[in-house]
């Protein structure tokens, strides 16, 4: 086997900060920041004169993280309109299991996120929906039914 696990997802933001307060509001932990640069950075992003600062958010099982980046050099550039629909090619959104669907949907409101659609409802199963956060990225949650 040579896959072991998914380490982390990137998010390249603007707002650090304000990206941070979105996904410590979902739960997740500040596990570490830090500015990255130099020649190693370069070579592995494919970019040359790279300077940004990364915050790794972790989840409270410890299994999940997502690595938060604003790139002060070389500038970010947007790939696509900032509310892409969930049919543009590419990475649509992360996914995160939640206990109150309706309580996290309110406290990520007070962060600026949106629904993307509606809250609904697979069979007897799961509620679920997708909200965009303050930067434009899709974040689905998903509530199990008893």
């Amino acid at each position: 086997m040579t896959l072991k696990r998914m380490d982390n997802v990137l998010i390249v933001v603007e707002d650090l900060e304000a990206a941070k307060a979105f996904f410590a509001e979902l739960g997740m932990e500040l596990e570490g920041q830090t500015l990255v640069e130099g020649p190693w950075v370069d070579s592995t992003v494919g970019l040359d004169g790279v300077r940004a600062d990364i915050a790794m958010m972790r989840t409270p099982d410890g299994h999940g993280r997502v690595e938060l980046t604003r790139f002060h050099t070389p500038p970010a550039v947007r790939a696509e309109p900032e509310s892409a629909p969930a049919n543009a090619l590419g990475i649509r959104r992360i996914m995160f299991a939640v206990d109150d669907l309706d309580d996290v949907v309110a406290r990520l409101r007070s962060h600026g996120a949106e629904l993307v659609g509606e809250i609904a409802q697979y069979e007897d199963s799961y509620r679920l929906c997708f909200v965009r956060g303050p930067e434009g990225f899709i974040v689905g949650l998903a509530e199990q039914l008893s």
